[in-house]
């Protein structure tokens, strides 16, 4: 019998409308004539699912009986003994009741395509058993109910049901998911815009894995070689040089242009090993690659070109980038270089991008001194011309060809030396310029196998020769030289020129300049000392790479700065040369140093005067907010000293509920004033400890109005670690402050939740709310929002509030409230000595 299909709904979220899609897709095989049954689907008493089950032949369930309950499960014998062509099989992670047939609903199914029966099944991304710990970092929550990755994998066919987290927020708003008493607490929970783009992106880039699995199946299966482009693929060549880095970012700017763009890096390698990549630096580009969200592979292969088509061929890529050859113009008789050979083998699906680059890059350091100004390859290569060429030309001209006369000869001879200069310089040119001018006279200047020159004419031709030579090595020479300082002085000012823009533009920080100081002269430490006079002790100002020198004398290399600084250097002693540009670094550190300390200045008087802008509007608080309750108290006290009033008993009350009134509010605005100067003098010492979040919350109701909140705290909170008083005080200034602002008759709900390593209390009031550009602003001190009264306050409530909060490790901030309204959010940290308790979500009410 034949295995039967899979097909699966996949969701980002419950509500997406998956089980809808598969009763749809149900309704559409019974009209094509096809025997589809309902084995298990759970409509959650939702209208629209519900309707769609009508017409549509259900299984009976089985019963089972679990600690004195009745629960029904798929009955999996019915299905089986009535063996339709299709079985709709609602949320395939479900856990079975115990004493089930087996522990899990997919085993079910398993059971069903074993008999040849086609199963189309529902399932939401959280609940793929690989992708467990993603999801609770994302949501908090760890699904209890997951299934197999490889199950799902292996479904003939997998479709996305997918909606914008927006979409999905409004459905559930208007009760299309969960009951109306549930939408509040799953709104601002579970179903945060974050939380669903967040699993929206899970979904999505977990079908898109599966799709390029399919895709490449496909290709192997049909052996598809060209490329089809069905998404932007960018493979980056490295060379292990600096240019990687300039490379894999114009890659990812590439991939950002069209959808789903991937990058991979790749770093040939030869088989035997020998390769001059810096590990350093191949590490560095590895971890910018993946921090841009692409991969690194390391490949060998002793055909560079062929072994990078293949690569890129092999990951159906679209495009490469290759930096610009870094040879110089007389290398290309070799060959024509790596970007020439890919881009010219690469075929008509495969774009090649050349990107220009600048060599003068980190580590690389200025070019050497003159000495090895050529490197021992060039060197090695000028002497073998030098020595080997002249020997070589002459047993070609003596035994292969014929007799081409002395003249040409000469200039053969005189060929070989300019090749000398080119490739080795002065002395590999004057070598072959001697042992030419001998061979010469020994071999085809008469008579021959001597010394003896017989014609005077012979004599001069070799003159000639000898200085001709002697003076085109020297000119080759001599340009080398220049060539080689016109490449060092534009490496200087390269570095100076980045030193005067980081350091003008305020860039750079003390730290990065002298990082850049010790890679550019390959130093092992770099420190910036400062004395504060002649014979005080040196300090250090700041300082990269291990065991900076402690005193200039320590160091290898030390260029003083001004009278009382230095910045000295350990690793190895530098050419005069290089110090020059190594003075400049000196003197930009200062600037930089300097510059640190005037933003610290800066920052210093900034907090001065912003605690004079407090001090001013805490005069004009006192002149104003606090003579209002006096001014109450000081006439209801006159009037009742009054001996021309006789005032009644009624009367009397309301003077004296008048003065306890203002008294109350002066002992709330005093309370808030210090508390906040408690704030801004940082004399706030929080005494952290275990608490419970619902002995703490009722406490803080007592100054609003009885029955004008709604308390929602379970018990089953974890407890919280905080400071209780502070914690209380926050709470009350965030309850009075919704409580001030609800309409009459409108009460403010005070709820708690459990996210990860923390608690959320969240307080609700349906009042006019805030604009997201004012959010902000309410929680700084003395700001009232909209049209409030003089006399209410200072506005200092939600400041303190705040300011206890993050004294406890918590957070707080405002979110609209879905219907209209304000929110506000008070986070604090949970015990670390006992992990939260998460609640347990069950896929039926995660579906």
């Amino acid at each position: 019998m034949a295995r039967g299909k899979l097909r699966i709904y996949l969701g980002a979220a419950p509500g997406v409308g998956k089980t809808y899609a598969m009763l749809s897709e149900a309704h559409r095989r019974i009209e094509r004539g096809t025997d589809c049954v309902v084995a298990f689907v759970e409509h959650h008493h939702r209208p629209r699912t519900e309707v769609m089950l009508h017409g549509l032949e259900e299984v009976p369930r089985k019963e089972i009986e679990y600690r004195g309950s009745t629960f029904t499960e798929m009955d999996v014998d019915a299905v089986l003994a009535r063996h339709p062509q299709v079985a709709l099989v609602d949320e395939l992670p479900h856990t079975n009741i115990p004493g089930s047939r087996n522990t899990k609903r997919w085993q079910d199914v398993e059971e069903l395509l074993a008999a040849g029966i086609d199963v189309i099944s529902t399932v939401n991304i959280q609940h793929l058993e690989s992708l467990g710990d993603v999801v609770e970092s994302i949501t908090g929550i760890r699904q209890q109910e997951t299934v197999p990755d490889e199950v799902v994998r292996r479904a003939d066919q997998i479709e996305l049901v997918d909606m914008s987290p927006q979409a999905l927020r409004r459905r559930m708003a208007h009760g299309n998911i969960y009951k109306p008493d549930k939408v509040d607490a799953a709104l601002a929970n579970y179903f945060r815009p974050g939380n669903l783009t967040a699993l929206r992106e899970l979904a999505l880039l977990w079908v898109a894995e599966r799709v390029d699995e399919y895709l490449n199946e496909y290709r192997s299966e049909h052996r598809v070689s060209t490329i089809w482009g069905s998404r932007e693929r960018i493979v980056v060549g490295l060379t292990g040089g600096p240019e990687g880095r300039t490379l894999i970012r114009r890659a990812a700017r590439l991939a950002e242009k069209g959808a789903g763009g991937e990058v991979l890096a790749v770093y040939i390698a030869r088989s035997d090993g020998l390769n001059s990549a810096s590990p350093k630096e191949l590490a560095v580009q590895r971890t910018l690659v993946e921090d841009l969200g692409g991969t690194f592979h390391h490949v060998v292969g002793d055909d560079i070109p062929a072994a990078l088509l293949d690569f890129a061929r092999g990951v159906n890529a679209t495009q490469i980038v290759l930096g610009v050859s870094r040879r110089r113009s007389w290398q290309y008789v070799f060959g024509p270089g790596v970007g020439a050979t890919v881009a010219r083998e690469s075929g008509p699906d495969l774009d090649v991008h050349l990107i220009t680059h600048d060599e003068a890059g980190k580590g690389r350091g200025l070019p050497v001194a003159r000495g090895a100004r050529l490197g021992r390859s060039r060197l090695i290569w000028g002497w073998v011309v030098g020595v080997l060429g002249p020997a070589s030309l002459t047993w070609l001209l003596t035994s292969v060809t014929p007799d081409v006369g002395l003249a040409n000869d000469m200039l053969l001879y005189l060929a070989l030396t300019v090749a000398a200069a080119l490739l080795g310089g002065l002395f590999p040119a004057l070598a072959s310029a001697v042992v030419g001018s001998l061979l010469l006279n020994w071999y085809f200047t008469p008579p021959v196998h001597t010394l003896t020159i017989a014609d005077p004419k012979n004599i001069v031709a070799i003159a000639i020769f000898l200085g001709v030579a002697v003076s085109v090595a020297s000119v080759v020479d001599l340009a080398a030289r220049r060539t080689q300082q016109a490449a060092r002085l534009r490496a200087e000012s390269e570095i100076l020129s980045f030193l005067a823009g980081n350091v003008l533009r305020g860039e750079t920080t003390l730290e990065a300049l002298l990082e850049r100081v010790r890679e550019t002269f390959g130093m092992e430490s770099v420190a910036l000392l400062e004395r504060t006079g002649e014979t005080a002790p040196w300090t250090c100002a700041g300082s990269v790479g291990p065991e900076p020198a402690e005193v200039p004398e320590d160091a290898h290399v030390d260029v003083p700065v001004g009278d009382h600084m230095a910045l000295s250097l350990r690793g190895r002693v530098l050419p005069a040369a290089d110090r020059r540009v190594l003075a400049a670094f000196a003197a930009q550190a200062a600037v930089v140093l300097d510059r640190q300390r005037l933003q610290h200045e800066a920052e210093q008087a900034k907090e001065l005067a912003e605690g004079n802008r407090i001090r001013t509007a805490l005069l004009a608080a006192v002149s104003h907010d606090l003579r209002t309750p006096l001014a109450g108290i000081k006439a209801a006290v006159t009037s009742l000293r009054s001996d021309d009033v006789e005032w009644s008993e009624e009367d009397r009350a309301e003077l004296l509920a008048a003065i306890e009134e203002g008294a109350d509010r002066l002992d709330l605005l005093v309370g808030n004033l210090l508390d906040m100067s408690r704030l801004q003098t940082g004399t706030v010492t929080p005494i952290i400890r275990e608490t419970d979040l619902d002995e703490v919350v009722p406490m803080a109701l007592g100054g609003v109005p009885e029955g004008s909140v709604e308390l929602d705290i379970p018990e089953t909170l974890p407890m919280v670690y905080v400071d209780r008083g502070l914690l209380e005080r926050a709470v009350a200034n965030v309850v009075e402050n919704a409580v001030k602002y609800s309409p009459p008759g409108e009460r403010v709900l005070v709820s708690a939740s459990a996210l990860a390593d923390r608690v959320e209390v969240r307080v609700v009031d349906r009042g006019p709310g805030v604009p997201d550009e004012a959010k902000d602003r309410i929680f700084e001190p003395f700001q009232r929002y909209g049209d409030s009264p003089r006399g209410v306050g200072v506005g200092l409530g939600l400041a303190v509030a705040r300011g206890f909060a993050e004294a406890v490790g918590g957070t707080l901030h405002a979110e609209d409230t879905p219907g209209g309204g304000l929110t506000m959010v008070l986070a604090v940290p949970t015990s670390p000595q006992r992990p939260p308790e998460r609640p347990h979500v069950s896929a039926a009410a995660m579906s």
